[in-house]
């Protein structure tokens, strides 16, 4: 299948990857192209952005927890458009370990064989940039690296001393985009602020995509991105009919889903129904429900006050209805969230307390699933993801839990996945696709059902 397509990747986190990419997605749509986003890693802030800018749904691309068939069967499946453009994640070559650049970008360039552009920071060099390109283009046989954007550029003299310097590298200058402090987009917890948190961020989107577009030599990189080598193509995925209904939580508080997961729970018989926790007064009629992560403590107060919602959640949990939450999600079914100075009342479920913590968690995970429950019909291993910036506190002791996990920290026997009734709720975020997760999932919810 030829896709035609291109990686954005950079030297390091923060040299301006995730707004590079919305310009160039812009610049790509005002020619007419219709544009599918990707996301090397597993992060949701930042495709929340590709997805406002492109009009289409971001997708991870993540080799660790989806597996190499499993990454590509989902690049494919999902190039749908004219083009398909994927922005990396940290440094080009930064993977799982320093030895190896397993889970990279760049090893997701070479998997769906793709053209790179790499990004460079010019903020504090001028000649020396060259040292930095070679050795990317240098440090691996063959880095796919087909041209280059200058980022911070701080004067026409600055630009020339740059191209200067990188015309040994005989790589394609496809962008000169000057330091200006009105298009960098702010930070938030953990890579950007979530597009759902602020209504005004959309538009912020817009106006910097809109001038970082006129900075970039669109019709260059259409040339290096025309011609794509053929990736083998994989059979379609059938989707079964409809036969439970999983209600959703998306709103302010709860948005960090994997689209995969999603169509995950379709394409094995899932209706989707989605909700606020925020807004609405009650669930929807369903046979399951699924609470992603997010960011409950900023909205702790509006979640607080919608006691009928707290409390009819709590009520199916008794009910044994199948209920999967994740990260946010957990902190919502425990007792309550201390932020700042506040401490917000939570569903209760478990009998537990959430803390809010000034150091970040972050790490690709890996342990096992001890006993059958929502997700699993056996004790199996598993690989995630999770970071927080949260700590249970408080934890009954008579507490269970379903995971046993050996973080990327090297943490051993860290538990994870509270289970209560049906309920299994983790810090740990899953890629469904990775096990049969979602079909086991819409199986418990059709036992519930039919009970």
């Amino acid at each position: 299948m030829k896709i035609p397509r291109i990686v954005l990747a950079g030297t390091s986190s923060g040299v301006g990857k995730t707004s590079i990419t919305c310009g160039l997605i812009y610049g790509l749509k005002k020619r007419g192209f219709s544009i599918q986003p990707f996301k090397v890693g597993p992060d949701y802030i930042d495709p929340s952005y590709l997805s406002s800018i492109s009009g289409n749904k971001a997708f991870n691309l993540d080799v660790w927890m989806m597996g190499k068939n499993q990454m590509l069967k989902s690049f494919i499946e999902n190039s749908k458009s004219d083009i398909s453009v994927i922005e990396g994640v940290m440094g080009y070559y930064d993977g799982f370990s320093g030895n190896s650049n397993f889970a990279s970008t760049h090893h997701i360039a070479e998997l769906t064989k793709s053209p790179v552009i790499l990004i460079l920071d010019a903020s504090k060099t001028a000649r020396s940039i060259a040292a930095t390109a070679f050795g990317f283009q240098k440090f691996h046989k063959n880095s796919r690296i087909s041209g280059i954007i200058l980022n911070k550029i701080g004067s026409k003299k600055h630009e020339n001393l740059c191209r200067q310097a990188l015309e040994k590298t005989k790589l394609p200058i496809v962008g000169v985009i000057p330091k200006n402090p009105e298009i960098a987009l702010e930070s938030r917890h953990l890579g950007l602020i979530s597009t759902m948190t602020e209504k005004n961020l959309h538009k912020k989107i817009q106006k910097t995509s809109k001038i970082i577009a006129d900075y970039l030599n669109v019709e260059e990189i259409i040339k290096i991105l025309k011609n794509p080598i053929l990736i083998n193509n994989k059979p379609k995925q059938n989707y079964k009919k409809p036969n439970v209904t999983i209600a959703v939580a998306l709103d302010n508080s709860f948005n960090f889903y994997y689209h995969d997961n999603l169509e995950s729970l379709r394409r094995n018989g899932a209706h989707l129904k989605f909700f606020s926790p925020i807004k609405d007064r009650k669930i929807p009629n369903c046979d399951g429900v699924y609470i992603g992560g997010g960011f409950p403590e900023v909205l702790g107060d509006s979640l607080e006050k919608n006691t009928i919602m707290r409390q009819s959640i709590k009520k199916l949990s008794e009910e044994n209805m199948p209920i999967y939450a994740e990260c946010g999600g957990l902190m919502y079914l425990t007792k309550s969230i201390d932020y700042g100075t506040k401490k917000y009342k939570m569903t209760g479920l478990f009998d537990a307390e959430t803390k809010m913590t000034k150091k970040m968690k972050l790490n690709y995970t890996k342990g096992r699933i001890l006993s059958k429950n929502i997700l699993s019909d056996k004790s199996h291993l598993l690989r995630g993801h999770e970071f927080h910036y949260s700590e249970l506190s408080s934890v009954s002791s008579d507490s269970k839990f379903g995971i046993e996990l050996e973080t990327g920290d090297g943490i051993k026997n860290h538990k994870d996945g509270l289970v209560l009734y049906n309920t299994l709720a983790s810090y740990g975020h899953l890629y469904f696709d990775s096990s049969d997760y979602a079909k086991i999932f819409v199986k418990n919810c059709m036992k519930y059902s039919r009970r």
